[in-house]
């Protein structure tokens, strides 16, 4: 690749992705302004990560613009560690998501969850006090259970919805548990379960209860987990592909500038 093409192509990529990171930062801020502690909690990472990437970008765009070998072999340097972890991320992502699935029961059409069935990452996360504490406590703000019982307006509708992994786990009591629902949200808790999953003492009919001590609702987390970091993961692999023809660039335009330098 010639000199001129490679310079370009590294600035003008530098460039955009300054802009990216400038869209990143905004956003971090706008996060850290918001009411809801939850999306709060991960304002320093949003920021930390434009950060990164703006600063990245810029000894990226200055080593072309200026044919600097020491910029570039810096740009290259950092790329290249960006490169390892993301492959490493991507790997352990793969790995740790690779347990964990929803059993089917008869006469419901949304799938139930148990703890057990995922990672042994997922359930030290999961059964640390202070995590599950922190993650209980956005689940009661989001108030997706009090909405069930508005969506979906009787038994039958419940029934037959498909109900997201945190609503079948945190909202309602498991199935085995046979306690009979008036409503999406409330069940009649004066039935006498005989199953021994410990799940079916700890629901309440409460809006800050519910099932939120349940295994029933880690393991619905557990699922929105997985699911979120399978998407992040082949994100990662697309991000991984694009970053190495931008490392296999800015190695021809340090070459070039060593070459530029030599001969100057």
């Amino acid at each position: 690749m010639g000199m001129g093409t490679s310079t370009f192509v590294i600035r003008w990529v530098n460039l955009l992705t300054m802009l990216l990171a400038v869209a990143v930062i905004i956003f971090g801020v706008w996060m850290s302004t918001h009411n809801d502690g939850c999306r709060r909690s991960l304002t320093f990472p949003v920021l930390a990560l434009g950060g990164f990437i703006f600063l990245i970008s810029i000894i990226g765009f200055l080593g072309a613009c200026k044919r600097s070998v020491a910029l570039l072999w810096i740009y290259l340097v950092v790329l290249l560690i960006v490169l390892i972890a993301i492959l490493v991320f991507t790997v352990l992502a793969f790995i740790v998501t690779n347990n964990g699935s929803g059993h089917t029961n008869p006469g419901l059409r949304y799938k139930e969850y148990k703890l057990n069935d995922y990672s042994s990452w997922f359930l030290k996360q999961l059964n640390n006090t202070d995590n599950w504490k922190r993650l209980k406590s956005c689940l009661v703000k989001s108030e997706q259970c009090r909405k069930l019982s508005k969506k979906y307006k009787t038994i039958k509708q419940l029934k037959s919805a498909e109900l997201t992994p945190i609503e079948a786990g945190c909202c309602r009591p498991p199935s085995e548990c046979g306690y009979p629902a008036v409503n999406g949200s409330y069940y009649d808790m004066s039935f006498h379960s005989i199953s021994s999953n410990k799940d079916c003492k700890l629901y309440k009919n409460l809006r800050t209860v519910k099932c939120y001590n349940c295994d029933s609702c880690k393991a619905g987390v557990a699922q929105y987990m997985k699911t979120e970091w399978r998407l992040v993961a082949m994100f990662n692999v697309v991000l991984f592909l694009v970053l190495s023809m931008v490392y296999f660039v800015g190695c021809c335009a340090r070459r070039n500038a060593a070459s530029y330098r030599s001969k100057a």
